[in-house]
């Protein structure tokens, strides 16, 4: 089958490419694949009661389908060029942020809220007297709900004007033909989009080597996702919402950074590349809040040669921590691991914080790097300056938690071209790390064709 454009993968990416090329090339025959499922179909087993914990579906109904891996997430949309991703080093700040703009119009469209979070300038000083940086940025909470009707409306807008491909899973991509093979037949496209995100980061790595296309990568987060009483954090969140905080930690000089704060959230598993790992989510609704809220704490390790494969080392991690756990995800009270002591169920029932997933109760410093842990802990007695009860014995500590930075192929211009007549955009890339640059991105490159 022909189609001027293939895209590969329904990420926010994807989706907005789909969305700005069928605006300017009317006439053309558009094909976007997602391995995964339609987005009413992406139902995780847990979620529906029909299992106690991870069954490791081939494709996880949390992060892969048609929406991506951010369907079910906080839906944070950041109006910034500080954090979410490096576009603006490919397009300068001013056009990045008009792109980002152009995507909240599109989202807004769709059903997005016009409510928005100012930066605070007084809580950006109370965090520098701390030796704290607060990343300052316009923030839009969609909430795991919002995302989801805005997502589906976007779809729905696409479903009658390109043809989508779900459960088909992309083999192989010819760099010089651009065929395409499926497990369901084989495609052929004048032009090529890949964007399939983070979950795909492994598989496209693989491609670029393959194909003999230069990729880097040396950056990987390694952490744990934090979860503590709403009130904790509620002066900070009420008012910015997301309070993206830096610091060096005194003992390595380690970047160590809050990530994905959700307030009155939930902590969830996820399959990542069939590894569990942990996440949060939090609803726009008031009455679907919880009583806690939870944020990733990242430690950053940047590798240097002659080492190449920090996926492989962040996925070893993760799997110490799933053997301990029996396949599943880690908790440790604050105070036990202080304490070097393992928490048990016991003193997890008994904690005044009462756990949002129901992990298994350990010890995280029999999977975590030492280095990293040291980290952790100092930043998170340096966060209780600005929030105390954060350093509180009650806190809970989910692992492991990562981020895994995708490969960055070395692109043959600005437009994003990896080889002739094919491009990459959004997290896949290793460009974005956010819905706002994600989808900014598969606007340009759509515009580039």
């Amino acid at each position: 089958m022909e189609y001027d454009l293939i895209i590969i993968g329904g990420g926010i990416g994807g989706l907005l490419s789909a969305y700005r090329a069928r605006e300017l090339y009317p006439d053309w025959r558009i094909g976007l694949f997602e391995r995964g499922a339609a987005l009413e179909k992406r139902i995780c087993p847990i979620s529906n009661g029909r299992a106690a914990g991870c069954m490791h579906c081939s494709n996880c109904a949390i992060i892969e389908g048609l929406a991506g891996a951010g369907a079910f997430t906080n839906g944070r949309f950041v109006k910034t060029t500080a954090y979410g991703g490096c576009l603006s080093q490919y397009l300068g700040d001013k056009k990045t942020l008009l792109y980002i703009e152009e995507v909240d119009k599109i989202l807004i469209r769709c059903g997005a809220t016009t409510k928005s979070y100012a930066p605070a300038e007084d809580i950006k000083t109370e965090c520098a007297r701390y030796h704290l940086q607060l990343k300052q940025a316009v923030v839009k909470h969609f909430g795991t709900d919002g995302n989801y009707i805005i997502m589906q409306n976007l779809i729905e807008y696409l479903y009658s004007r390109i043809d989508i491909h779900i459960n088909e899973v992309v083999h192989n991509i010819d760099p010089v033909s651009h065929r395409i093979i499926t497990a369901k037949g084989e495609y052929c496209g004048e032009k090529l989009i890949i964007a399939v995100g983070r979950v795909g980061a492994k598989w496209f790595e693989g491609w670029c080597h393959q194909h003999n296309i230069e990729a880097e990568n040396s950056r990987v987060d390694i952490g744990v996702r934090i979860e503590l009483p709403r009130s904790v954090w509620a002066h900070i969140s009420d008012r910015i919402y997301e309070p993206k905080i830096c610091y060096t930690t005194g003992k390595y000089e380690d970047i160590c950074s809050t990530f994905c704060f959700n307030d009155g959230g939930y902590v969830v598993g996820e399959n990542s590349n069939g590894v569990m790992t942990v996440n949060g989510f939090a609803f726009a609704a008031e009455h679907k809040k919880s009583d806690n809220s939870n944020f990733a704490l990242l430690s950053t390790t940047i590798f240097t040669q002659p080492f190449q494969n920090p996926l492989d080392y962040l996925k070893h991690l993760i799997q110490l921590g799933n053997m301990l756990s029996g396949s599943g995800v880690l908790v440790q009270r604050f105070g036990d691991l202080c304490h070097g002591r393992r928490s048990t169920e016991e003193r997890i029932t008994a904690n005044p914080v009462r756990p949002t997933l129901a992990a298994v109760a350990g010890d995280l410093s029999l999977c975590l790097p030492k280095r990293q842990l040291d980290n952790i802990v100092e930043t998170i007695y340096a966060l209780n300056n600005i929030a105390p009860g954060t350093a509180d014995a009650s806190t809970l500590l989910y692992g492991v938690e990562a981020k895994y930075y995708s490969i960055k192929p070395h692109f043959l211009n600005n437009d994003f071209e990896i080889a002739p007549g094919i491009y990459a955009l959004g997290d896949g890339s290793g460009v974005t790390r956010s819905l706002a640059q994600a989808g900014a991105m598969g606007l340009y490159v759509a515009e580039r064709l």
